[in-house]
């Protein structure tokens, strides 16, 4: 699957409030996929930086998405662990998330993803175990 299969796919198989978060598709590779993530001012808190909610929203959404160009096709599955270390506040225009599978069973797959600010600086990491219906 490339790029903009999967920005096609987006709003298919993703709730429309996912769909809503305006991910642009930069790069896709078998297991692996980036996205662009706009910084909008309803995903900033009183901080004046990106609340965690939306970085995991943005981690899971990569990593089905990953998922996909591993299996060459939309899959049904389900999030069995999202684990999320935040590092440094979001805070600029934009992030980059960057999803890696690294193993796809029968069953289960686990997966990386790294969200960058808009400074190039690792702000977010996470692991992801996903079961395959």
């Amino acid at each position: 699957m490339d790029a903009s299969a999967l920005q096609q796919a987006i709003p298919a198989i993703f709730a429309p409030w996912i769909a809503a978060m305006d991910f642009e598709v930069i790069d896709a590779a078998k297991g692996s996929v980036t996205l662009r993530m706009p910084v909008k001012p309803a995903y900033v808190h009183v901080g004046g930086v990106m609340c965690g909610q939306a970085a995991m929203a943005a981690a899971d959404t990569a990593m089905v998405l990953a998922m996909m160009t591993e299996l060459g096709e939309f899959r049904p599955m389900t999030t069995v662990q999202l684990q999320t270390s935040f590092l440094r506040p979001i805070g600029g225009d934009h992030c980059t998330v960057i999803a890696k599978v690294l193993r796809s069973g029968k069953s289960l797959a686990f997966g990386s993803i790294d969200i960058v600010s808009a400074d190039n600086k690792l702000a977010v990491q996470a692991t992801t175990t996903y079961a395959l219906l």
